[in-house]
């Protein structure tokens, strides 16, 4: 379990800590030990005797005392897997909670990865979770004094201004992100307004990541919800699958986002098409919150294992930027994360190793060049029209270059291999240097007349290619295929999907 900095004074609070557990338990305390934290004011300690541990915590802060004491007891009630409290002594800021143990989430995650993917436990680790997050949101949430809530009772306007601002002063500020300031602000009045939409009548955890997850006998048991308040659905479960460091696949952030809303099907009637329209948005809002959080303690109070956790934020962004369109006009904030996304400076943060994708397109010219709207804008198109053309033989009309016939066609001209070879080239030259860079995405695009012999034998040579030569994940559509009417059967091999 995390805590706050170790006092400066620790037996000055270690005392009236023992008097607590000694009167709880009624034996003596063998042995007092701090736990190392991160971000909270609070000091933690475990204490341990004969027959019993328990975790002690030291937090002058009254109302987040209040606070959690509360939610404890009232999440305990309704059967959910959180500490109980032993005891409290609120006039000296103190209490005792159950001991969970030294595991997180996090930490069980990093134990048991396997190369860039999840092992079966962590997933159904992850599932338990997904499925336990609704009870707290949902059923816990109707019946929740929201009274204590601290330091606000919802996740209203002024709290999503306080986050956005957060990532402006102590993020773009302090990396010297340029940005037009009044700009900004009317985009952050005018996302405010759009997540404001969103119904918000349920329990937001606030903080609901993978450190605040406990793992204690294959079960997960939850922690450091004080902050928790009136809010949105869709917050808590960005939270956790976009939890940066986690770097969860993204394919199982699909598979548990799938799960998380069939667990809360169960209930509450879910509008799926709404939770889905505000989804991306809430994931935006969440991290910016966090880059905020990591630009105060990395930049500003040079904690710089927080600087860590940047290059994966940034990867995050870039995929939102790749794969959704939020519903509101955001020009200068959409900016600003293109400014993030295109740095290569903060990406090399830490020692994160980021997968690179290259997303390789085959097209027609007759068609226009394809634009990389979801990307940086940038990579290569390859003009394939001055090469050998099967289409022009009417035994290849029909066939593409996925096709064996075309592809003994095109690998006997000494033209095509010439061209591939020079393609390798300049390919691998960039791949490399992305890589290095932590630069997770590139486009390659291949045009040709019609978009269905060369443009796609090349496209598929390339694929090939770089599977066998680099730890990358490869990306293939044929759009002319795509874009087809009527819209043929699929190419052999899956064409146009995720390989």
């Amino acid at each position: 379990m995390e805590s706050g900095t170790s006092s400066p004074n620790p037996t000055a609070l270690h005392q009236p800590l023992r008097g607590l557990f000694e009167r709880r338990f009624g034996e003596p305390v063998e042995r007092v030990t701090p736990l190392k934290g991160d971000a909270s004011d609070r000091k933690l300690f475990r204490l341990s005797a004969a027959s019993h541990t328990a975790i002690g915590v030291v937090n002058p802060d009254a109302r987040e005392n209040r606070a959690f004491l509360e939610f404890s007891r009232h999440f305990g009630r309704c059967g959910l897997p959180v500490p109980e409290i032993y005891a409290e002594d609120l006039d000296r800021g103190m209490y005792l909670e159950e001991d969970l143990g030294d595991t997180t989430l996090f930490q069980f995650l990093t134990a048991n990865r396997v190369t860039d993917e999840l092992s079966s436990e962590t997933l159904d680790l992850y599932r338990k979770v997904v499925e336990l997050l609704p009870r707290f949101q949902i059923e816990a949430g109707r019946t929740l004094n929201y009274d204590v809530c601290y330091p606000r009772s919802s996740f209203d306007r002024q709290s999503m201004l306080w986050d956005l601002n957060y990532f402006k002063y102590y993020f773009l500020r302090l990396a010297k992100i340029p940005f037009s300031e009044q700009a900004l602000e009317d985009d952050f009045e005018r996302f405010a307004e759009f997540l404001l939409q969103a119904e918000r009548r349920f329990f937001l955890y606030r903080d609901f990541q993978s450190r605040n997850i406990m793992v204690r006998d294959g079960r997960p048991f939850f922690i450091d919800y004080q902050g928790g308040r009136r809010g949105a659905l869709q917050y808590d479960v960005a939270s956790l699958l976009f939890d940066a460091k986690a770097d969860l696949p993204f394919e199982v952030r699909d598979e548990l986002l799938e799960r998380y809303l069939e667990a809360a099907a169960t209930l509450e009637p879910i509008d799926r098409h709404a939770f889905l329209t505000f989804y991306p948005g809430f994931v935006s809002v969440r991290i910016m919150q966090a880059m905020g959080a990591y630009g105060l303690r990395g930049f500003y109070e040079r904690k710089h294992h927080f600087l860590a956790s940047i290059p994966y934020a940034i990867r995050n962004l870039e995929y939102l930027l790749r794969t959704t369109a939020l519903p509101v006009e955001l020009p200068e904030l959409t900016q600003v994360w293109r400014r993030l996304v295109a740095s290569s400076a903060l990406r090399q943060f830490g020692t994160a190793s980021l997968k690179l994708t290259v997303r390789i397109q085959s097209f027609a010219y007759t068609d226009g060049v394809p634009t990389d709207e979801k990307g940086h804008g940038g990579g290569y198109v390859f003009d394939c029209r001055a090469l050998p053309n099967p289409g022009r033989f009417e035994e290849y009309t029909k066939l593409t270059g996925q096709d064996d016939a075309v592809k003994a066609f095109l690998e006997n001209e000494p033209a095509v291999g010439d061209f591939i070879r020079h393609v390798f080239a300049l390919i691998d030259q960039t791949v490399e240097n992305y890589q290095r860079r932590n630069f997770t995405d590139l486009l390659v695009a291949f045009g040709c007349t019609g978009g269905q012999h060369r443009s796609v034998y090349c496209a598929e040579r390339l694929a090939t290619h770089l599977r066998e030569q680099f730890q990358v994940h490869v990306e293939v559509r044929h759009l002319a295929r795509e874009n087809s009417t009527p819209t043929p059967g699929p190419l052999p091999g899956g064409e146009g999907e995720k390989r």
